[in-house]
This record gives C-alpha cells, structure tokens and sequence, in this order.
C-alpha cells in the first residue's frame, strides 16, 4: 500500500515536471519568435508616452546596457503574457482528473474568463488609463523643467500597471469563485458592498504609481466588476456535494 503511494506521488510530480517544462517551452518559443521585433514591441509600448512629450523631449537611457536589456526584458515579459493561456491549460491539464465532472464544467470556463479578462484589463490600461496619466503627468511639469523619462524606468511603471490592471480584472472570477464554493453568498456580498468599494480605492493606492487619475481608474473597474461578478453569480451552477457526484 505505501509502495502504491510512493508510486502515486512520484507519478504526480513527474507529470508536474512535464507541465512545467512545457510551460516554460511555451515562454522560450515566443521570446524567440518575438526577439527581432523587441525594438518595435518597445516603440509601441512608448507611443502613449511620446505622443504626449513636447516636441523637444525625448525619452534617454541612463545605463549603458539598457538600450539592449530593456527591449529584451519587454519582451521576455510580453512572452510570458503571451504565453498565459499556456500556462493555465497546463495547469487545468494537472488538476483535471482530480475534479469531479460538475467541477470541471465551471473550472475549464472560468479558467478561460480569467484569461480574457486579465488580457482586457492590459489592453484597457494601455488605450484608457496610459492616454489620460501620461497627458496629465507631463503637462504638470514645472516651467523649465524638461520631460525625458529612463526607458528602464518606464518599462518598469508600464508593467507595473499592466499586472496590476489584468489582475485587477479578475475580480468577477474571484467574486464567482467565493459564491460557487460556498464561501459567500451574494447576500452577504451586497451588504459588504460599501466595504469593497473602499478596498476597490485602496487597491487602486497601494497597486498604481501616486496619483488620483491612475487610482481611480483602477478602483472604478475592480468595483464595477465585482458588481458583474454578482450579477453573473445568477447562471452559476450549484455545486453539488462530492458525496452526491461519487454515487452519480
């Protein structure tokens, strides 16, 4: 029995191994097909920020390796973005033969929400929010002061708000999660309502650069789409007890 065990266990983390391992391959491929386009992958990146820098202004590198290294780790970042629905069927492929069938019919689909909405949190960040913060953030220099941002720096806060957005778009598949396990009810949800959106603000504080615009356009979403998470919540199936699926 304890040899069938040692089996079992050895059998799992090899299978995880293998899962990883192609994960990882998925983010290899990509950067390399992506490599040659890293200069153009960064001036794209740019744009919201060049469009709005005085005619004068340029952005610089302050180090002597970054006009290298910050396109590479642009990309390398975009490979591992890119390579996210990867990564999550990996991980659905691990999980699955431990599920019980009524779970994989809500995982599988929401492990497939997750990823458009993480993808929609970035692409509402780059053409909403980085318009509006970069407008506003050079327009506000003092007079004499000229504009000309670190490209090592930028990379940074740009996927800094990235993370933070896609994640932040989550949260009606964290709302769903709570309600479907039992956890919550949407009861209780509601009447947490005042509370969350105070959280949604101090998310938006603690997960975006110090200023009003790019913190409320980060708490404005994470509570409109906690309110799509309960709204949602009415075709969520109702879970039914192991005990109850092992008999079916």
């Amino acid at each position: 029995m304890e040899t069938d065990s040692q089996q079992q266990l050895i059998s799992h983390l090899i299978e995880l191994r293998d899962r990883l391992l192609r994960g990882i391959l998925a983010v290899l491929v990509i950067a390399v097909v992506l490599l040659p386009f890293s200069n153009d992958l960064y001036h794209f990146l740019s744009e919201p920020l060049l469009r709005h820098l005085p005619e004068s202004s340029t952005m610089i590198a302050t180090e002597v390796a970054s006009p290298f290294l910050t396109p590479f780790k642009l990309t390398l970042s975009t490979a591992i973005m890119l390579a996210i629905p990867v990564l999550l069927y990996q991980l659905w492929a691990f999980v699955a033969p431990g599920l019980y069938d009524n779970e994989k019919k809500i995982v599988f689909p929401l492990l497939f929400a997750s990823t458009a909405l993480f993808f929609l949190g970035i692409i509402f960040a780059y053409f909403i929010v980085f318009p509006l913060i970069f407008g506003f953030l050079t327009q506000a220099a003092p007079e004499g002061v000229a504009v000309m941002t670190d490209i090592s720096s930028y990379l940074d806060f740009v996927l800094k708000l990235f993370f933070a957005f896609g994640f932040a778009f989550e949260v009606p598949i964290a709302t769903l999660l709570l309600l479907w396990t039992g956890i919550s009810t949407v009861e209780s949800l509601s009447e947490k309502r005042p509370y969350i959106i105070v959280g949604a603000f101090v998310i938006g504080m603690l997960l975006t650069p110090p200023d009003i615009i790019s913190q409320t356009m980060l708490a404005l979403p994470v509570w409109l789409l906690f309110e799509l998470g309960l709204f949602c919540s009415r075709w969520l199936p109702a879970r039914e007890k192991a005990e109850e699926e092992e008999e079916e």
